[in-house]
């Protein structure tokens, strides 16, 4: 009996397909590629997903070992050297002011010490000064004219010093007033005072054409009829002493005294007197 062939009514799959073809191809006529070691098997990539943003704040950086600087960047160098150069300049500054510092104080103390032994030694005193007379000429207070008065004083200063002697220079300067009216100004004459010694020295004081205002005149009278007139004398001489065969620098010897007369004449006599005296380092 024949072979009934019923007719597939489904299409053929690809599996069948390719079943078939297997099965009717020959084993000897298939070929299958072969591989060397050096050709690959080519793989598709997948795709990179995409990239998160790194969170804020402090992370690590990792960087190979042969990136790593072990010498500091030559600016870094030249900064270096800066800094160390300004350091031992101020070092050395710091020693120099350290140094002046110290010498100043021996300087100091040396001063101190040599000053102490000139005190024990020669034991130093300021002298005395005091106005012992005055004799007045040309006051005429009677018209409203100019004045030129002429006085003549007397001034007793005393040396107390046993080992110190003193030279009154040149260039003195003594001045007479009523209250802030310059009535004359003179000069004293230059000498030399031995130590532990009183000298009694004569000045002639004179002014010519002084101006006296219709206040001070009228005060002036008034003083003159109490027979109190105030008067101010000031002295400035440059003097040097000599302590032993050695002379000093030239100081400034300063006067000033204060003193009252009866009257404005030849005969005037003194009330009161009061002198004060000072001493400056150095020559105006």
């Amino acid at each position: 009996m024949a072979d009934r062939v019923h007719p597939n009514t489904s299409p053929p799959s690809n599996d069948s397909k390719t079943t078939s073809s297997e099965k009717t191809t020959p084993m000897a006529d298939r070929v299958h590629p072969k591989t060397t070691s050096s050709e690959k098997p080519a793989t598709k990539e997948a795709p990179s997903a995409p990239k998160e943003a790194p969170p804020l704040g402090a992370y690590v950086v990792q960087l190979p070992k042969e990136q790593v600087y072990r010498y500091p960047p030559p600016e870094n160098a030249v900064r270096f050297a800066n800094y160390t150069r300004r350091k031992n300049r101020r070092c050395r500054c710091c020693c120099c002011l350290c140094w002046f510092i110290g010498i100043i104080v021996a300087l100091a103390v040396l001063l101190a010490i040599a000053a102490g032994v000139f005190y024990l030694v020669f034991r130093p005193e300021a002298p005395n000064y005091s106005i012992k007379r005055v004799s007045v000429k040309g006051m005429n207070l009677t018209s409203q004219s100019p004045i030129s008065p002429e006085f003549d004083v007397s001034v007793n200063a005393d040396n107390g010093n046993r080992k110190i002697g003193i030279y009154y220079n040149k260039d003195s300067t003594v001045e007479l007033f009523y209250r802030d009216v310059n009535l004359c100004n003179g000069a004293i004459p230059t000498f030399y005072q031995p130590s532990n010694n009183v000298t009694v020295f004569q000045t002639v004081l004179k002014g010519k054409g002084v101006m006296v205002a219709g206040s001070d005149r009228k005060a002036l009278l008034n003083a003159v009829k109490k027979q109190s007139v105030p008067l101010t004398l000031k002295l400035r001489v440059p003097v040097k002493f000599k302590v032993g065969s050695v002379k000093t620098w030239t100081f400034n010897v300063k006067v000033h005294c204060v003193v009252t007369v009866d009257e404005l004449t030849e005969k005037a006599e003194i009330v009161n007197r009061d002198c004060s005296y000072g001493l400056d380092v150095w020559k105006w």
